[in-house]
């Protein structure tokens, strides 16, 4: 699924922006630890956001959800 700028994606469009940031890294292959240098946040920090998104898009794990985003094209 490649999204255009005028497209919406409910699934995404229930991440906040930080949220949001995170998934990106993640794809991205970044760790928690790099994820949270970059953002200026706590690796727990980190933590929290990712079992945030697994939740609110139904997920299980790091791998499925760094699959999900590469599906959208986010990284």
């Amino acid at each position: 699924m490649n999204l255009d700028a005028g497209d919406v994606d409910p699934e995404l469009d229930q991440l906040t922006p930080r949220e949001r940031q995170v998934l990106r890294l993640i794809a991205r292959g970044y760790s928690y630890r790099d994820i949270g240098t970059e953002l200026t946040i706590s690796t727990k920090t980190v933590e929290s956001h990712v079992s945030s998104v697994l939740r609110k898009l139904q997920l299980s794990n790091r791998h499925q959800l760094s699959h999900w985003a590469s599906e959208r094209h986010l990284n």
